[in-house]
């Protein structure tokens, strides 16, 4: 089965059921406040409905949700985690509930008019019951006479989880079959679907936790019921109107139906990587390098290019940053697999083909899709050029045998080299790497010196606490979002910290407009949602002016200059600054960050306060 044939048989399905068929809401949420980068889940953007308003589709509907998860980025690579995926999803707004769900479920699956998997596979987990709610009773009677009308009598596993014998039913706790949004809200048990993935293996019997983690069992959908209403003060109150949030991911359920092992085996990834052995000239199969490689390339272009079609283009912050970080991730494995030439436009040009019929704004946007990607591959391939060119200078000169620490971190931090390359060079040359120093090196610089920042600071720092250490962050990552928005012109004019409030006084001839002014706050919150490593050097001026590091030149400089760079993991300089104040270590410490007023200074100078919540 076809991916476009699995996704119709699913919406053909739910619409035999009463369900209208809605489209994928945008990549990009669409929330007032912007608080979330991407779309998460299928459920994202239908929480208001969920929540009691009226759905223009009414009661039922169902849909595929192009979803975005930015948590594993690190991870992918390995044989289960993506960074895009598809998630096919039936609601129900106050209308049918657990029987009918669970019913629907097992039909979709077995029925041989639709997936036509083998009943016999099938196992299920249920809430087993926490925190004063009891266990859900109901759906796993509903489960049982859905089997027992199969001509299957199961059993439930007791407390010690064990699959054994008839038993297919598995209550689990709040960690596994529980779901809530947040900390407070709608909220339910669920039920989770799982496949024998090797029966060849012979009968399935053990631990359902180790079963699932051996990848002998695989979940291929959950049904989340949410019947109560989580307070602020922790009780759990029953709602008038329960409601049904399902998940059957496309990657998933189409590993099942070919009976692979993992996602990267399916038509999805296939043609990827053909494209990708093509242009490299190495096979997936050559070793676990190349096959992670592989991987890598064809999750992070084939994510790059829904993020551009849904309006995202590379930036230091937010949503962009992330796309940023995936397109160079891409082009970083490209080079450990010997490609020379810029490659991700002909791995898109894959993905439009595989996927522009069912999302034809993969059609719509191509040209922007490509432009953006030749763009951001030419921009980081000069990133890397100069690195190379670094790196071979320092081989060359200091002779190694075994290249320090310090020697990779100058290439990481002030070339934004990436590691990963500088392992790479050195193993083609013979020579060994200190991976240990490397990351004493990061830690080093990662550990600030708050004792000699006490007292009056260049700049205007008034006190040593740490709310003034993260004002003094947050003020470095303002100035740089200012020269984003309003251009290279702005330079710092002074500032005043205090443990309440910051004060930047910049270059700017006029007004800053209000949409300007959300557009500044908003990059330096996704700078701090990033969480991105606050790190310090001591240098000379002269080094530091070669670092183009931003700084009041008008001041008396000592000898001796201390640099704080906030470099993203594409290697890019969020911000360099000179600088004699304490700092946050890491711009996630900085919460949340508000400009309260603009206004004029003095000719030619505006002045921004802000304060951190």
């Amino acid at each position: 089965m076809t991916a476009n044939e699995l996704r119709t048989k699913y919406l053909d399905f739910f619409k035999s059921k009463g369900h209208t068929i809605i489209p994928s809401a945008s990549l990009v949420p669409r929330e007032i406040d912007g608080s979330t980068l991407f779309t998460t889940a299928g459920m994202h953007p239908l929480v208001p409905y969920l929540l009691g308003e009226q759905h223009p589709g009414g009661n039922r509907v169902a849909n595929v949700q192009k979803c975005v998860r930015t948590g594993d980025i690190d991870d992918v690579g390995d044989n289960r985690h993506l960074t895009f995926f598809e998630m096919m999803g039936n609601w129900s707004f106050g209308d049918y509930f657990k029987k009918e769900a669970i019913e629907w479920s097992y039909e979709f699956l077995t029925d041989p008019k639709w997936l036509g998997l083998d009943k016999n596979r099938l196992y299920v987990t249920v809430f087993k019951g926490e925190n004063n709610i009891p266990r859900d009773e109901e759906a796993i009677a509903t489960w049982q006479k859905v089997f027992s009308d199969a001509g299957m009598e199961v059993e439930v596993a007791g407390e010690d989880e064990m699959i054994k014998d008839n038993v297919r039913i598995i209550p689990l706790g709040t960690d596994d079959n529980f779901w809530i949004a947040g900390a407070t809200g709608p909220c339910g048990g669920d039920t989770e679907m799982f496949y024998d993935m090797r029966p060849e293996e012979g009968k399935l019997e053990g631990k359902f936790g180790e079963l699932v983690d051996s990848f002998r069992i695989m979940e291929v959908w959950n049904n989340v019921f949410m019947e109560f209403n989580k307070t602020a003060e922790g009780k759990y109150e029953k709602l008038a109107k329960p409601n049904v949030d399902t998940g059957m991911g496309v990657e998933r359920t189409l590993t099942v139906l070919d009976g692979e092992y993992t996602v990267f085996e399916t038509e999805l990834f296939k043609p990827l990587f053909e494209k990708i052995a093509e242009i490299s000239g190495s096979g997936y199969q050559d070793s676990d390098e190349t096959k992670k490689a592989f991987r890598i390339i064809a999750d992070h272009v084939r994510a790059s290019v829904f993020m551009i079609a849904d309006g995202v283009t590379p930036l230091n912050t937010g949503a962009g940053y992330v796309l940023r970080r995936l397109i160079r991730r891409a082009v970083r494995y490209g080079k450990l697999l010997g490609i020379e030439k810029d490659f991700t436009v002909s791995i898109a040009e894959i993905v439009i083909q595989n996927f522009g019929d069912f999302y034809p704004e993969l059609k719509k946007q191509r040209e922007v899709i490509f432009a953006e990607l030749k763009k951001e591959e030419e921009k980081f391939q000069e990133t890397l050029e100069r690195g190379i060119k670094q790196y071979k200078l320092k081989a060359e000169t200091g002779n190694f045998q075994v290249i320090g620490g310090e020697v990779a971190f100058d290439l990481y931090q002030t070339y934004g080299f990436p590691f990963e390359l500088t392992k790479e060079l050195a193993k083609e040359d013979g020579i060994d790497i200190n991976e240990k120093e490397f990351e004493e090196e990061l830690k080093k610089h990662q550990d600030l010196s708050r004792t000699a920042s006490a007292g009056m600071f260049k700049g205007g720092l008034q006190d040593s606490g740490e709310e003034t250490a993260r004002l003094h962050t947050a003020a470095h990552l303002l100035l740089a979002s200012l020269r984003q928005i309003l251009g290279n012109h702005v330079f710092q004019k002074g500032s005043n910290i205090t443990p309440e409030r910051l004060r930047l006084d910049f270059s700017h001839a006029e007004k800053v407009m209000p949409e300007q002014l959300i557009l500044i706050e908003n990059l330096v919150n996704r700078a701090i949602e990033a969480k991105l490593d606050v790190l310090n050097e001591e240098m000379t001026l002269d080094q530091a002016k070669k670092l183009n590091a931003m700084g009041v030149f008008e001041s008396k400089y000592g000898e001796k200059v201390t640099v704080y760079s906030i470099i993203n993991d594409a290697g890019e300089v969020v911000s360099r600054e000179i600088c004699g104040g304490p700092h946050a270590k890491n711009t996630g410490e900085l919460g949340h960050f508000k400009i309260q007023k603009e206004e004029a200074s003095s000719s030619g100078v505006r002045r921004i306060k802000a304060v951190l919540t």
